[in-house]
């Protein structure tokens, strides 16, 4: 779940999000708005930039572009409200560095 600055509300709803589309083996949402404070896209208060790390047979004979195509569909209203930066490791379950 989302780490970083706590679970945050934000965190959950891209953790549910995914979870909902692609049904990932592991997903892993960080908060990293507190390192891009005065950036452009941060608001005071976070949950603006987030790093994912994903897991998902959805991924399996996809590029890296149509793999994060996916995840930025499954996402598109929170990158529409609030979410400013997305930084995204995609992984089918053979690539998944956790299992090597």
């Amino acid at each position: 779940m989302g780490e970083g600055n706590g679970g945050t509300g934000m965190a959950e709803r891209i953790e549910r999000k995914l979870t909902e589309a692609l049904t990932p083996l592991r997903v892993r949402i960080v908060d990293e708005s507190h390192k891009h404070a005065g950036h452009s896209g941060w608001q005071p208060g976070g949950e603006t930039h987030f790093r994912v790390e994903i897991v998902a047979d959805a991924f399996v004979g996809q590029s890296r572009v149509a793999r994060q195509r996916l995840v930025y569909q499954a996402l598109s209203e929170e990158l529409q409200e609030r979410v400013h930066a997305l930084t995204l490791r995609t992984f089918t379950p053979e690539e998944d560095p956790r299992e090597h």
